[in-house]
């Protein structure tokens, strides 16, 4: 068991609030970084966080000057972070504000478009070339033993871009043969309290771990009509699935949504469909190792997705 003091980000999120249960399983002192003291952290009730001797401290990503101030106050040496959008630093000052106040060790919550050297990232990519910046600046900052960045494929939780379709019983989806992972947050976040309590791992697998990135993939590929077929079962519905153009799915998604992230999900979904060749993204050996890394790195075994249903279905019933 560990005492090491561990600084949590985006612990009112459910990656990093799973992060927090899984590094203080393992004994560490954990402190929860939030912008709003009175926001609910998932898999916590207020009873079991001071019960399990959480503390939070109030702190922003985008303000160093908060982050200095709360290293201070929690003399943690160790921190798991998110991605702050918005920043034109690829978060290099945050992380500066972190190393000087005394983290020496990050665990990056990166996202598997960035493939291998972040530096060969692409720009017209928005959000693995975010993800490719912070890890740039994170190696500048920390070096190559200070730091792992978590690369997770698609998250199951990505399902809640279809409630309102789920609602009107209308299923209409851009690439419907696209085939996904479907990561459940919760195994990103225990693989992230994981190694954030155990430290950089001596030997890290694959292309990804050259770059000090962890892949990480759901137990199973599953198509968008698969997925659609397993959440059927789980809220009592048979649905069918209308394939539709890319236009028209960007229109859907971009209610809820800024329109370059719509954009962004449907040239991913393009992607994965193989309509334009297979890009490796799903590549036998690298899925079979990408898939494996849950177990590998937290001792129990990945959630599949309707296991994940079975759980938060309600989330889908809106």
């Amino acid at each position: 068991m560990s005492s090491v003091n561990v600084i949590v980000f985006g612990a009112t999120g459910t990656v990093g609030a799973a992060a927090a249960r899984a590094a203080k399983d393992r004994g560490a002192k954990v402190f929860l970084a939030v912008r709003d003291m009175d926001k609910s952290i998932p898999g916590l009730t207020l009873e079991q966080e001071r019960a399990g001797g959480f503390e939070r401290v109030k702190a922003d990503l985008s303000a160093p000057e908060t982050l200095r101030a709360a290293v201070a106050t929690t003399n943690a040496t160790r921190a798991f972070v998110y991605i702050a959008f918005g920043m034109p630093d690829g978060m290099k000052s945050a992380f500066e504000a972190l190393k000087s106040a005394g983290i020496k060790f990050i665990v990056f919550l990166s996202s598997a478009g960035v493939r291998g050297d972040p530096r060969s990232a692409k720009p017209d990519d928005a959000i693995s070339w975010v993800h490719a910046q912070a890890e740039i600046s994170l190696e500048e900052t920390f070096g190559g033993q200070g730091y792992v960045a978590l690369r997770p494929g698609f998250f199951n939780t990505n399902a809640l871009w279809w409630v309102e379709m789920i609602r009107a019983d209308d299923m209409r989806l851009a690439y419907p043969e696209a085939k996904l992972d479907w990561i459940a947050p919760e195994d990103i976040g225990r693989v992230g309290g994981a190694v954030l309590v155990q430290g950089r791992p001596a030997a890290l697998g694959g292309t990804d771990g050259k770059y000090n990135a962890i892949r990480l993939y759901g137990p199973q590929l599953l198509s968008q009509v698969e997925g659609a077929s397993v959440l059927g079962r789980a809220v009592g519905k048979i649905f069918k699935v209308t394939g539709v153009g890319e236009e028209e799915y960007v229109s859907i998604l971009s209610k809820d949504k800024p329109e370059i992230l719509a954009r962004n999900i449907v040239a991913l979904l393009r992607a994965r469909s193989g309509v334009d060749g297979d890009d490796g993204f799903y590549a036998e050996d690298i899925f079979g190792e990408a898939s494996a890394h849950i177990e590998k790195y937290t001792g129990t075994l990945s959630t599949t997705f309707e296991q994940w249903l079975s759980e938060n279905k309600g989330l889908l019933r809106g």
